[in-house]
């Protein structure tokens, strides 16, 4: 019987990722891709971030074995349809990438965040199909 492992990098350590994968001690990685790599450190609540690690890790994944999904929580205050344009290019290929709608919990670290309309969701889908097929909302 396999177990579900969550390992929160989030994909700042590719160290990590590529001795778990390459030890086959992993069998599916969901990669959060919090946006677009101009707005990486913003939308993670950071001044900076080093988006070299995090398109290292995505790189490796896109280039490994490791059957993966790329994923994004969308939020109406952080996402644009320019930011979705990026991340397609980013990301380019046929690998799975879903666009999840925000959902507030009522345990976010900063309150005032909202989720897209359904037709922004659409127009963000339309955008990152033509980049990554397989693109689906969730």
């Amino acid at each position: 019987m396999g177990y579900a492992v969550k390992l929160d990098t989030n994909g700042y350590r590719p160290d990590v990722l590529k001795k778990l994968c390459n030890d086959g001690l992993v069998d599916y990685v969901a990669m959060d891709i919090k946006n677009s790599p101009e707005k990486y450190a913003l939308t993670a609540g950071l001044d900076t971030i080093d988006i070299a690690k995090i398109k290292e890790s995505a790189d490796f994944l896109m280039n490994g074995n490791t059957p993966f999904e790329f994923r994004t929580t969308v939020v109406s205050e952080l996402h644009k349809r320019e930011d979705f344009d990026s991340i397609g290019q980013w990301l380019k290929g046929d690998e799975p990438y879903f666009l999840q709608s925000f959902a507030d919990s009522g345990d976010t670290i900063e309150a005032g965040f909202n989720s897209p309309s359904e037709n922004e969701m659409n127009d963000f889908l339309t955008t990152i199909v033509q980049y990554t097929p397989k693109a689906q909302s969730r």
